[in-house]
């Protein structure tokens, strides 16, 4: 997490249960609660502000016992360096109203102002760019809590397996030095 965004990455997640994630910014959605399969990766955006703000993640494990099911909150810093700016208001239209010249007034034009190729000051833009800022480096956070591991598939069947194996190879032994000496003592 840093002042500016949120990224979400979970895996190894049952795909055939409805897992959940849900994100909240300040007790606002942004992820709204949707449902995961077996992983999701996303990147969302923090709305700009001037206090901290507080990010909430819950994740439901859908599977039997929900034993990954995992909720955190943390404190989104302001942006240094950076300070909100309001969005900028739009005009209102008004008719102009008429109006008839005295020929007392006299009438003046100002000139327009001139345009300098290169001049131009940029507009600011409501949608982030791909690219971090100069102004702005991202802090790393490092994690107050790991997660619990997710299942990775081992059982407790896996030594009856492997003994199992072990028992047919040995067997197939015998049975091959069975068969080779009963050749020896007919030749």
């Amino acid at each position: 997490m840093t002042c500016s965004g949120v990224t979400v990455h979970l895996t190894y997640y049952t795909p055939d249960v409805p897992n959940t994630v849900t994100v909240t910014v300040d007790g606002m959605d942004l992820l709204p609660t949707e449902t995961v399969g077996k992983e999701l990766s996303t990147k969302l955006t923090l709305p700009e502000h001037s206090e901290k703000l507080t990010v909430r993640l819950v994740v439901k494990d859908g599977s039997k016992g929900g034993n990954y099911s995992y909720e955190d909150e943390k404190t989104a810093d302001v942006c240094e360096g950076e300070t909100p700016t309001p969005p900028p208001a739009e005009p209102t239209p008004t008719e102009p109203t008429p109006s008839e010249p005295t020929p007392t007034e006299p009438t003046q034009t100002e000139p327009a102002p001139s345009e300098t190729p290169g001049a131009e000051t940029p507009e600011p833009s409501d949608t982030p760019s791909g690219e971090p800022s100069e102004s702005a480096p991202a802090v790393p956070v490092p994690s107050g809590s790991t997660p619990p591991l997710a299942e990775t598939g081992s059982s407790s069947a896996t030594p009856v397996i492997g003994g199992a194996a072990l028992a047919v190879l040995l067997a197939g032994g015998g049975i091959l030095w069975a068969v080779r000496k009963r050749r020896t003592t007919q030749a």
